[in-house]
């Protein structure tokens, strides 16, 4: 199994963080930003370097939001999902990250729409109630 943590960020507008993927899996989709915990990282430190690498914000890291489970080429990725807040909101694309935004209902409702998310993500996100939450 392969560890991996993910963010749910809202701004106080109620839009949701999301970044564009540059590598596979999913690459050139909208997905939340996250990725693998290193070697003696805890989750809640993978999380806040993920982000921060990601989008440039700085976390604070809150409680388990969810458990997903895919498949990896080399086994199955576990993706624990935290819900987050954010201080900041400027946001600048980095590390593995094509670009970043703040997705407000009617961005995320079209990006679902064109297939532009992660598979399964808008489904995992309903079912935990953190769509973005503005309309």
């Amino acid at each position: 199994m392969i560890r991996c943590v993910g963010a749910v960020v809202h701004d106080p507008r109620g839009r949701l963080l999301l970044v564009k993927r540059a590598n596979e899996p999913g690459r050139g989709k909208w997905s939340l930003p996250g990725g693998r915990v290193e070697h003696g990282e805890t989750d809640h430190s993978a999380v806040q370097r993920e982000v921060r690498e990601e989008t440039g914000l700085s976390v604070t890291v809150g409680r388990l939001v969810g458990r997903v489970l895919r498949p990896a080429p080399k086994g199955t990725y576990e993706i624990l999902d935290y819900s987050c807040r954010s201080s900041g909101t400027e946001l600048f694309a980095g590390d593995d990250a094509a670009d970043a935004m703040w997705a407000d209902s009617a961005t995320f409702a079209t990006l679902e729409r064109e297939g532009a998310l992660t598979e399964g993500l808008a489904e995992t996100l309903r079912a935990w109630d953190c769509l973005p939450r503005n309309e």
